[in-house]
């Protein structure tokens, strides 16, 4: 009940729309309503049954009176008509509008949800949940919420008019009523719980599509395109198995009450055929009674739809709502003040964090560091270095401890000011559908386009955007797949260099470029760190050795740190890490040294 409400109170929003769309639902039933009395008016002017012989008897009638009887009906079916389109468009358009709201509030909530929520929830069915199923509540507020009053007013003034009609025919016509409710009632409980399966079995299809398409090249290179396939083909198996049960539980109930119009519809044909032979009812009164009747079979038959609509709404609004009503954990506090450019004094003050709390992924680290400087983290997948520096612009918040920038605690800022300070270099890079200009100037709002070059071209990636038939306003394609790797990478630090923080973080892995262009990212990232306070995840010497602190984690915690020289003195992890990681790099460096030299005496 509390969804149904909450689908209401968006609709009152809209609350002179909605009434016009019950309004004019009215007036259809109240020209539907004036038909029958006006066919059976006719027939009674017209016809005279005698019980005597049991003959009809035609009656004399002014031409002018059959006239104004025929414009009479022709004039409350136009009418009814015109209503009818007001009900239809009314209606359509009520039902859109709450459907964009619904769409647009699931899209900014998904904006504002933090990290956590997004991994826990699959993206396939996050799309399930803010397309089909804001269809299936618009399809309510359509064919339930405006539709239900429609079906009400229709059952109680039909049935009122059957009763003043001929109350004997009306307790014959009403006496499986209280059947048709209890049956309706049992299987909206039904059909809820049943939508609710098929709208999550959608979800997870959609899960599998999305995950199919972003890894089409691994199906392809590994060449399980039919393992995809079989894969998907259950799932929707599944699906298809569920949506006919729910279907056919509509059906059923739809033909039960068919099944009860059509015999109620025979019983009172033969019943009231006997009151027009002994004279208790006119034949002009059985034709309203048959023609009523046959109206009434309209709103059984439609409660049908409306309590199947019901039931896809409660079960859309329960997985709708429950995105809705999800709370970040990652919140701004109601004094939040906005973070002007800083200086860059980070420090980390005995901050421990987990994921869950079973599994600590940080303990009691600190770390306080300097405007300017440079912090490379090392360790071994899990130590912590990702925990780190997702803490630092509050993808998470901490479990313990504090984060500060220049003293002041990064939970006391806005959210959007504290970003606007902590730029972010990840090495799974990912670009939007649009121009290479359009992506490095994405999060500074009116950049100048001289700007944008002015970053290109420090990022190291101008001369090769230049190459593009359309330079800067060459379309990437999805996902960048117009761009290399190595090309990618560098845009991601343009885009950094064009938000210009004061603090960074960046990972220097370029795995899966050639020499040139590793040199060419690693000039980069020596542009984009001068003068800022640095976090690097790293992976090559020539980080390792710039390094002004070095920070070696194991299983959450600061195990050794210091510069190069000073580590590798202690003979620690560090030097097992040194010499596992990065002597090979040194020796690859010296060799080259070495051949360039030769090179040179020739």
């Amino acid at each position: 009940m509390q969804i149904l409400l909450r689908i209401i109170k968006m609709t009152w929003r809209y609350r002179a729309r909605l009434a016009l769309a019950y309004l004019s639902f009215l007036a259809v039933v109240g020209f539907s309503l004036l038909v029958p009395h006006l066919f059976g008016t006719s027939i009674d002017r017209l016809v005279r049954f005698d019980p005597a012989d049991g003959r009809a008897v035609l009656l004399h009638v002014e031409t002018a009176t059959l006239v104004f009887m025929a414009l009479a009906l022709i004039g409350a079916s136009l009418m009814r008509g015109l209503a009818n389109f007001a009900r239809v468009y009314t209606t359509d358009s009520l039902s859109q509008q709450v459907a964009f709201d619904l769409r647009n509030l699931v899209y900014d909530k998904l904006q504002h949800l933090s990290f956590a929520f997004h991994d826990s929830e699959h993206t396939g069915n996050l799309m399930s949940k803010a397309t089909a199923d804001v269809e299936s509540i618009r399809r309510f507020v359509n064919q339930g919420l405006v539709r239900s009053l429609d079906v009400l007013v229709r059952l109680i003034a039909i049935t009122g008019i059957l009763i003043f009609l001929n109350w004997k025919l009306a307790l014959l016509s009403l006496v499986c009523i209280p059947f048709i409710v209890l049956r309706s009632t049992l299987v909206l409980k039904k059909l809820r719980a049943m939508w609710l399966h098929v709208q999550e079995l959608l979800g997870g299809a959609s899960t599998i599509m999305q995950e199919n398409l972003v890894g089409i090249h691994v199906v392809k290179a590994f060449a399980a395109e039919a393992h995809e396939e079989a894969k998907y083909d259950a799932q929707i198996q599944e699906l298809r198995r569920n949506y006919f049960q729910s279907e056919r539980l509509q059906a059923s109930n739809t033909a039960w009450l068919t099944l009860y119009s059509t015999f109620t519809l025979g019983v009172i044909l033969w019943f009231g055929g006997w009151e027009v032979m002994r004279g208790n009812l006119t034949a002009g009164g059985l034709t309203q009674f048959v023609l009523y009747l046959s109206q009434l079979a309209f709103p059984i038959r439609a409660a049908s739809r409306v309590i199947n609509s019901f039931s896809r709404a409660l079960s859309a609004g329960e997985r709708l709502f429950g995105v809705l009503d999800a709370r970040s954990p990652v919140q701004e506090r109601p004094a939040a003040k906005t973070m002007g450019r800083g200086r860059g004094r980070v420090c980390f003050d005995n901050v421990s964090f987990s994921y869950d709390p079973q599994t600590p992924a940080l303990k009691q680290v600190g770390v306080e560091v300097a405007p300017g400087q440079m912090v490379a983290m090392l360790g071994a997948p899990g130590s912590g270095k990702s925990s780190i520096v997702n803490l630092l612009p509050r993808f998470y918040d901490v479990t313990e401890g504090r984060i500060t920038i220049d003293g002041g605690d990064i939970r006391d800022f806005t959210l959007n000011s504290l970003r606007r300070n902590v730029g972010v270099v990840q090495q799974d890079v990912f670009l939007f559908s649009a121009t290479i200009s359009d992506n490095i100037a994405y999060g500074v709002a009116h950049a100048a386009f001289e700007d944008v070059v002015k970053a290109a071209k420090i990022a190291q990636l101008h001369d090769q955007i230049m190459r593009f038939p359309d330079g800067y306003q060459t379309e990437v394609g999805e996902r960048g797949v117009t761009l290399s790797g190595g090309q990618k990478q560098r845009l991601a630090i343009a885009r950094t260099i064009l938000l210009d923080p004061p603090i960074l973080i960046l990972d220097d892995a370029t795995s899966s470029v050639d020499v040139e262009t590793e040199r060419l990212i690693h000039r980069a990232m020596i542009a984009v760190m001068q003068g800022r306070t640095t976090f690097v995840i790293a992976h090559r010497l020539s980080t390792v050795r710039q390094a002004d602190l070095i920070l070696v984690l194991r299983d959450g915690e600061i195990i050794e740190r210091g510069a190069h020289h000073e580590l590798l003195a202690q003979r620690g992890l560090y030097q097992d890490i040194y010499e596992l990681q990065f002597r090979p790099q040194e020796d690859v460096l010296l060799a080259a040294s070495i051949a360039q030299n030769d090179g040179v005496k020739r």
